[in-house]
């Protein structure tokens, strides 16, 4: 008797990897992973390979031009973070369409947290840096990096309620569109207006081709990359924002409804089932290659072109994109000379604007919408884990260090801001953890 399945050699290298890929916590372990690799190249012997490394540069050139003639670490912030980003709104307009930020009502507490979790900490930063170039840090501390603080979230398993990770998942989901406006609109400069409607009109034609039914990848990512991405980088707005725009132009329908769909699989199965099987060979008879083309038809067919992206890059920018960026840019020196860090307020600025603000913010606006009846929390949420929340929200690990590449030119600001970065996203972590698993503890024994 022998087997549906036939197992591979490859399989015992292959299996544990796509469990490690599948569960939640994987990215911020990974992301971790990354943050220590860095530090270990920056504070090494490692260094100045490390960082003449990033500094090399690579373009295109066409007779005696050079086109695109950016440093590594240029084309992993404007390239791959343009990925990310795509991603991002991927997310963003499923959500919108569909998910936790379609329906109003439920939508609402988190729109509210994440406002506030992005107000506070620029007012906080401003306040300590109202002046100068270090005032232009005000957008590091507004991010909340979901990967890292989801991570977190999920190391306390089942002992969190699901209406906390959805509440942060929805909270990091707005916070990352407050991200995309604010590098719009306060990061970007030097516009080049015909480039810029260049890339508009490009834009409005892959609109066009959703609205006429065109359900081809390859057509938006050819106008997507060769289009709208290198005119806007071109232009002078920032590429992520590009690959923001492109993303809400990927078709989010399907051409078959459900019911069509199960019927159709249900015929071709029913088909395939009473073809003759091929016997004592590995290949397939001409038949069954046909009905199994018609049901991956089928399939296609019933699965928006959105969905079927994110699901397929997610786990390129989650195990690729993000820890590339995160070694890039989080190789900072520990040999810190104290008299510097704090000879402006940009590392006090992004640590109390991460750990102070993002607290006020997320728990403060939303127990003021509690208060006056607007809202309520959602079944299994109470105080005490929204404050938990709180904290693992002032986690700004990528989208903090994104901004300060765009917010400063000046390397010791960076630095700066960097080393803010770091010990707000430690502690803040920390400090989360341990409120909902001592929240969680609380519960059980209640009951």
């Amino acid at each position: 008797m022998t087997e549906d399945v036939i197992p591979k050699p490859i399989d015992k290298i292959a299996q544990p990897m796509q469990r490690f890929i599948q569960q939640e916590k994987s990215g911020g372990l990974l992301l971790g992973i990354s943050v220590i690799i860095a530090l270990v190249f920056a504070n090494t012997g490692l260094s100045n390979g490390y960082h003449h490394f990033l500094e090399q540069t690579f373009g295109f050139q066409w007779k005696e031009d050079v086109f695109f003639d950016f440093s590594i670490h240029h084309w992993i912030n404007d390239g791959l973070m343009s990925i990310f980003f795509f991603v991002v709104g991927l997310e963003l307009k499923r959500e919108i369409i569909g998910g936790e930020l379609s329906n109003p009502r439920k939508a609402l507490l988190p729109i509210v947290a994440a406002v506030g979790g992005m107000v506070m900490p620029a007012l906080i930063f401003l306040l300590l840096n109202p002046s100068g170039e270090m005032h232009k840090g005000w957008g590091i501390p507004m991010a909340t990096d979901i990967a890292f603080a989801l991570g977190v979230l999920f190391l306390l398993g089942k002992k969190i309620p699901l209406s906390l990770k959805v509440f942060l998942t929805a909270l990091a989901i707005v916070d990352d569109l407050g991200a995309v406006l604010v590098i719009a609109f306060f990061y970007t400069s030097n516009i080049e207006i015909v480039y810029l409607a260049i890339g508009l009109l490009i834009l409005a034609l892959m609109y066009l081709g959703n609205k006429l039914g065109v359900r081809s990848i390859f057509f938006f990512a050819f106008l997507g990359i060769c289009g709208v991405w290198t005119c806007f980088i071109i232009s002078g707005v920032h590429a992520t924002i590009a690959a923001v725009l492109a993303a809400f132009t990927i078709p989010a329908d399907v051409k078959i409804k459900e019911n069509l769909f199960i019927t159709k699989i249900s015929s071709y199965l029913e088909r395939f089932k009473n073809l003759d099987p091929t016997e004592n060979t590995p290949t397939l008879t001409n038949d069954q290659l046909h009905v199994l083309e018609k049901i991956n038809e089928v399939t296609l067919a019933a699965t928006p072109p959105l969905q079927r992206l994110e699901h397929s890059m997610h786990p390129i920018v989650t195990f690729v994109i993000i820890p590339i960026f995160a070694i890039a840019n989080a190789g900072v020196s520990l040999d810190i000379d104290f008299d510097n860090l704090f000879n402006t307020n940009v590392a006090l600025g992004v640590a109390a604007g991460l750990l102070i603000g993002k607290v006020l913010g997320v728990v403060g606006f939303t127990a003021i919408f509690i208060k006056l009846k607007i809202a309520q929390l959602p079944n299994g949420m109470n105080i005490r884990n929204l404050l938990g929340l709180g904290f693992l929200a002032s986690i700004g690990f990528t989208m903090s260090l994104f901004v300060t590449s765009l917010a400063f030119t000046h390397e010791e600001y960076q630095t700066q801001a960097k080393i803010g970065i770091f010990a707000a996203s430690l502690i803040g972590g920390i400090i989360g953890y341990i409120i909902l698993n001592k929240n969680s503890k609380t519960t059980q024994s209640d009951e």
